[in-house]
């Protein structure tokens, strides 16, 4: 067994002491039942770390990870995430995040065959094929990259709007709210796309209108 595998269960135990000198309690209340108001869903990355990049606490935020923060409906593992924490846990806000850098963006700018990461992949391919006139016109390959970033996010965060529970719950009680970020790793700055809400819902809800309006108002009153 490695050194640096050991280190890990030393480090633990290290963390446990050092929260329980900080407040006897802590993990007491940890094991409490969870109530975050956020729901961040972002790259796998290993240099992404959500909770330290917004100074978030144990509890606070309700985090899914996957290849290049991809929402694909046909993906069990995140719309089983969206649709709990929407539901269940009543999150206020959905969070996309993405970052330069990303490894996933980058391999979905190349021409190779990945293997079983090309049907995953082609979710990004996708969003290139969306928006190729404004990429192809960006001559500096690595703004092209960044902005191909940008813009998997926001596709990301339409993906999560279409989404029925997003939808109906938006409806009878104005939240969740989505909100696509991109993480710089070269400066640790967060970047607020501004993603406007309201009229991405508006505009798609002619084709991605999955509730019934009238029912749910209904049940606002």
């Amino acid at each position: 067994m490695s050194k640096s595998y050991k280190a890990i269960f030393e480090n633990n135990k290290k963390w446990v002491e050092s929260k329980i000198a900080d407040n006897p309690e802590y993990f007491h209340e940890l094991a409490k039942t969870q109530n975050p108001e956020y729901l961040y869903i972002g790259c796998s990355d290993s240099r992404v770390t959500a909770e330290d990049m917004i100074g978030a606490q144990p509890g606070e935020v309700f985090v899914h990870r996957n290849i290049a923060n991809v929402i694909n409906t046909l993906d069990m593992s995140s719309t089983a995430v969206i649709q709990y924490a929407v539901e269940h846990l009543r999150v206020k806000h959905i969070i996309v995040c993405g970052h330069y850098n990303c490894g996933g963006v980058k391999a979905a700018m190349t021409s190779q065959d990945l293997g079983l990461l090309n049907p995953w992949l082609r979710n990004i391919r996708d969003v290139y094929r969306l928006h190729q006139t404004e990429l192809d016109a960006i001559e500096d390959d690595s703004k092209k990259y960044d902005r191909l970033v940008e813009l998997n996010v926001q596709e990301q965060c339409i993906n999560v709007i279409k989404m029925a529970c997003v939808q109906e719950r938006y409806i009878l009680e104005e939240q969740p709210l989505v909100h696509g970020w991109v993480f710089d790793l070269r400066t640790g700055r967060i970047i607020d796309l501004e993603i406007d809400f309201e009229k991405i819902l508006k505009d798609i809800q002619k084709i991605y209108n999955l509730t019934d309006s009238d029912w749910v108002m209904s049940r606002r009153k």
